[in-house]
């Protein structure tokens, strides 16, 4: 993922994420846990105003997701 990617929030990573077909498990603080059915992940995506471009990259690795894919959701 290159750092001309767009940079979004915990809720708009979790509304995109939720778009293919992710859902909300829990909370536990400011962590919102997604899982997906066949997935061996939970995804934690943390309700900041903005996420790091690390963490969303292994986010999106974990939910076997390109950047394109996701910018696209």
């Amino acid at each position: 993922m290159s750092p001309r990617h767009k940079v979004y929030s915990g809720a708009e990573a979790v509304e995109k994420f939720q778009r293919a077909d992710w859902r909300i498990a829990r909370q536990k603080g400011s962590h919102i846990m997604l899982v997906k059915t066949g997935y061996l992940y939970t995804l934690a995506v943390p309700m900041h105003r903005e996420l790091g471009v690390g963490l969303l990259h292994k986010l999106l690795q974990q939910a076997k997701l390109s950047a394109e894919e996701f910018d696209a959701l």
